[in-house]
């Protein structure tokens, strides 16, 4: 079951700092014009912290600390400025982010920066004591398992709420934008490029709606649906996975003299069904249904994985135990969403009757059970929100930046390929498909079809067509096989450097 730990970021959005006019005093002059203290830290990067308002209203009152990395461009003839960068969540570190982008050609030219947003690691934390788990982990409860989950969701936002202490209504997305344009002020930048990930998308579509006039060139990878902010955009997860196992059910019966499991994708989903149901009256070892239903999630989402995954259902299937089934359904249990992500998200409103959620549940149990998709539809701590936002959600917006660049895997589950369009929709960005993928994250992870639209935009500025396409990782032979080991290698190295976004926080 989830557990939520370290929890933070909630939301408290204020009105926005309006730059002020050349007869008006700078509220903010104290913090624009802090000297930062750098020195050396993680992998050769430089580290400095920077002294903030918690609350921009009243920038004299309380203050926090937020802790931002350097990694200065590599070819300072060509340098063109900073570029902030945030791995999504919410609640993900981005401190090591200029080491992950390293060999891209932004880090040439531009000062990579990372930071510990507001309430995250370094920078003043927003922690809340943990809570027991209540309910056990399950992809598919029974309705009477339904009230344990909801008892462990209040029991969580209780707890934050008796330990977060008064810095949680300041720590949002809204706030968490406006530390980035101080960031820039402090660092003497006019402009501020950006690259988010994940929630980072959301991130920087908030700053620019905030500050225009400071915005630069910015890409949003694997963006955060406008209009699903949040609870639709947990939903849709659910919905994804299921879209993945389809599509590899189809590429399943295209091998059938290999794999066995059936002629057409119905036959195969068909088969998974009917191992899944004899794995909940009888494991095979550590192999219970839920076990198998993750992996089934996970498996079909990355396409490497794919004959691996028709292996453990022909394994399973015939009663015998399939070892990488375990790596492949704890690489689900990883991404399932942390507190710090439940807790920011309770910057809208969610409904607070629980037969709202139980209703989800029991079409979800059914529909989506693979890579836990019932979690997506159960309440979180959002349903019992104890406190109330003091303004609503920013409305995002371009108007007066330049034109972006949104990419976008068709195979995502953390955010599914209906938010890119949509988010460049909204902004009027350009947006690169990635086509037959399921990773979350692409720019500096090993595509090289996106990294050269994406280097060509952000170091010579020129745009990629306005709706580009790039070819994903390719399809594996129906032959393969892999040991558990390989598997987990292969999960591990999909999460260098990006935390995971809306699952873990996106």
């Amino acid at each position: 079951m989830r557990r939520y730990v370290s929890v933070g970021l909630v939301v408290a959005a204020v009105a926005a700092t309006a730059a002020p006019s050349s007869a008006d005093p700078d509220p903010l002059a104290e913090f624009h014009g802090q000297q930062l203290s750098w020195t050396p830290c993680r992998d050769g990067l430089e580290c400095a912290t920077l002294v903030l308002p918690l609350d921009y209203r009243r920038p004299q009152e309380d203050r926090i600390s937020v802790d931002i990395s350097r990694r200065k461009a590599t070819d300072q003839a060509r340098r063109r400025g900073i570029l902030v960068v945030n791995p999504g969540g919410p609640g993900g570190s981005g401190m090591n982010m200029p080491t992950h982008l390293a060999r891209t050609g932004a880090a040439e030219v531009y000062d990579v920066i990372g930071f510990d947003p507001r309430g995250v690691g370094g920078s003043t934390a927003l922690t809340c004591q943990a809570v027991p788990d209540l309910a056990t982990a399950d992809t598919r409860p029974t309705d009477a398992d339904f009230p344990k989950w909801a008892a462990e969701a209040r029991a969580a936002e209780d707890a934050c709420r008796r330990s977060a202490g008064g810095i949680r209504p300041f720590i949002n997305t809204a706030n968490t934008a406006r530390d980035m344009d101080v960031v820039r002020a402090v660092l003497g930048e006019e402009k501020l490029n950006y690259l988010g990930y994940s929630y980072g998308t959301y991130l920087g579509a908030v700053y620019g709606s905030l500050f225009p006039q400071r915005m630069g060139r910015s890409v949003l990878d694997s963006a955060v649906h406008p209009e699903w902010v949040w609870r639709e955009q947990f939903r849709a997860q659910a919905v994804a996975y299921r879209r993945n196992v389809e599509v590899w059910a189809a590429w399943a019966a295209q091998h059938d003299a290999v794999f066995g499991l059936g002629g057409t994708a119905a036959q195969v989903l068909d088969t998974v069904e009917a191992v899944a149901a004899a794995l909940a009256v009888k494991p095979v070892g550590e192999q219970t249904r839920t076990v198998f239903d993750g992996s089934v999630g996970v498996g079909a989402r990355y396409r490497p994985l794919w004959s691996e995954l028709a292996k453990v259902v022909m394994r399973l299937k015939a009663g015998g135990p399939a070892e990488t089934s375990e790596a492949m359904a704890l690489a689900a249990r990883q991404e399932l969403r942390s507190g710090v992500f439940d807790t920011v998200t309770c910057e809208v409103d969610w409904p607070t009757d629980v037969a709202t959620y139980f209703e989800d549940m029991r079409i979800f149990r059914e529909r989506y059970p693979y890579g836990y998709g019932v979690l997506r539809a159960a309440p979180t701590t959002c349903a019992f929100r104890s406190f109330t936002p003091p303004e609503p959600a920013v409305e995002l917006k371009r108007d007066g930046y330049q034109v972006g660049v949104v990419v976008q895997a068709e195979g995502d589950t953390q955010t599914q390929y209906e938010s890119g369009p949509a988010m460049a929709t909204r902004l009027s960005h350009n947006l690169i498909t990635v086509l037959d993928e399921g990773r979350h994250g692409l720019y500096g992870t090993g595509n090289p079809c996106v990294d050269k639209l994406v280097d060509r935009y952000l170091v010579d500025g020129v745009l990629p067509p306005s709706s580009a396409t790039c070819q994903g990782t390719p399809r594996p032979a129906p032959t393969a096989t892999s040991s558990a080991q390989e598997v987990q290698s292969y999960l591990d190295g999909l999460r260098i450097g990006v935390t995971p976004g809306p699952d873990n926080a996106g």
